[in-house]
């Protein structure tokens, strides 16, 4: 029996995984006031469906070499909107178009932004 990972830990886990995949626009946000639903949301895109699939497996790929449980994976085969859940963490994995379309981040807008610049790859 695997031990959970603690929620800051699945948060970096994922974070760093969608950006390994070099997904656009990542951002994080602190569900923990404004949501039953998640501590986190990541929230991310890609240009192709192709990259948004490669940025989905990856994440569940690294969460669970971590120890990790991916409670769900919502969307993979559309890949226009793909959710993992990831309990405490949801990541959202858009198209670019859909992300615009959504915005997710107008409509949590409450929700403050988590600090990942630590956490990014710089090139």
């Amino acid at each position: 029996m695997t031990t959970a990972l603690d929620v800051k830990t699945v948060l970096e886990t994922a974070i760093k995984a969608v950006d390994d995949k070099k997904a656009n626009n990542i951002v994080a946000l602190d569900m923990q006031q404004v949501s039953l639903m998640a501590d986190y949301f990541v929230i991310a895109d890609a240009a192709s469906n192709r990259q948004v699939q490669a940025i989905v497996t990856e994440v569940k790929d690294k969460i669970q070499e971590a120890g990790g449980e991916v409670k769900l994976i919502e969307g993979f085969q559309a890949a226009d909107w793909v959710l993992i859940d990831l309990g405490d963490v949801i990541v959202h994995v858009f198209s670019t178009e859909q992300r615009d379309f959504y915005n997710l981040e107008r409509l949590w807008h409450d929700a403050p932004y988590v600090d990942i610049t630590e956490l990014l790859v710089t090139d």
